[in-house]
């Protein structure tokens, strides 16, 4: 178990941004996502990611928690190793907690959403729209009578558009999708086919471990052969939806949440406590706060995997830098 103090010792050394502009002796261009500082080795065909500590919500960065980036890069590594027999990824090594080389893939211009339940608290979730009267989302039929956080008929895709930093996603049917002319038809149906199973394994995996995986996005794109690959990251708590199984049955009943352990924890923080979605710029998080995130996704990668996290506790942009060859 990690302590309180480990935990709040770390706050003041996240890791907020790397500096650096050459890998190895090699300058080399770079792209900042919202979690994720990349680095492109067009030469070798590779991508460097550096999982960083930043936390977004409501497609804003909110500020950082500590471990974050560790656990989400050793949690991904943990399931593209689980998935490879089920789809090709892009993951090559992993030379540091927070780094992962990866194959260089050209992202298709879409996230494949998967949910198993009607629940969600963003403007593009299921329960979002249903709670506002709709019966159909992203094509899909929905009955009268449903409660939150209930479960779906049947798990179901709704694609996602990939907004720009600081834009937002916009839920999206199938025909919609198409008729935008983003992807062929032939290239949804491949991609769909693979986020159906690897949903399936993720549920099947995180049943064994009393979890439910109640929803998930999957990106894919295409490496230098035209194999269609698994990229960023997969189930994991940035990406996916866990609640704890053992009393799911009886919290849906007395309509309470779900215990969860994703960052549903600070969005509902964000919504509620801080009255704010995304509008503006985001409140400061307090340690509290910050902590008990840091806590959900430790627990996270413990229950998923079975094992225990063992952090990395120096400084990380210079043990990064080190791991790297990484210079400003």
């Amino acid at each position: 178990m990690i302590t309180e103090d480990v935990l709040r010792a770390q706050l003041a050394q996240t890791l907020d941004a790397t500096p650096w502009t050459a890998l190895a002796g090699r300058s080399l261009p770079r792209y900042d996502g919202k979690v994720r500082d990349c680095y492109i080795d067009a030469e070798r065909g590779e991508r460097v990611i550096v999982v960083t500590d930043r936390l977004s919500a409501f497609d804003a960065v909110v500020g950082t928690i500590p471990f974050k980036g560790q656990v989400l890069n050793q949690l991904a590594q943990f399931w593209f190793e689980l998935t490879h027999d089920l789809a090709p990824n892009h993951m090559l090594r992993v030379p540091d907690p927070n780094v992962m080389i990866a194959r260089e893939c050209e992202p298709l211009p879409v996230e494949l959403v998967m949910r198993a339940h009607l629940t969600g608290v963003t403007s593009t979730s299921i329960w979002y729209a249903y709670e506002r009267g709709a019966r159909e989302f992203c094509g899909h039929a929905l009955p009268d009578g449903m409660k939150k956080n209930q479960p779906l008929a049947r798990p179901i895709l709704t694609p996602s558009t990939k907004a720009a930093k600081g834009d937002h996603d916009v839920s999206v049917s199938k025909a919609e999708l198409l008729a935008m002319g983003r992807i062929s038809p032939a290239m949804f149906e491949r991609a769909a086919a693979l986020a159906e199973k690897l949903f399936a394994a993720g549920q099947a995996h995180a049943a064994k471990q009393g979890l439910i995986l109640a929803d998930t996005k999957y990106e894919m794109g295409l490496d230098k052969d035209g194999t269609l690959v698994l990229i960023d990251e997969i189930h994991t708590p940035d990406s996916s939806r866990y609640w704890h199984a053992e009393d799911y049955e009886a919290r849906l009943a007395a309509g309470e949440e779900p215990r969860s352990l994703d960052k549903e924890f600070v969005r509902r923080w964000l919504a509620n406590d801080a009255k704010w979605t995304g509008d503006g710029p985001a409140p400061v998080m307090p340690p509290e706060i910050r902590i008990e995130a840091a806590r959900r996704y430790i627990a996270s990668f413990e229950l998923v995997t079975g094992r225990a996290f063992v952090p990395d506790t120096q400084e990380p942009v210079a043990r990064i830098a080190a791991a790297l060859g990484a210079t400003c």
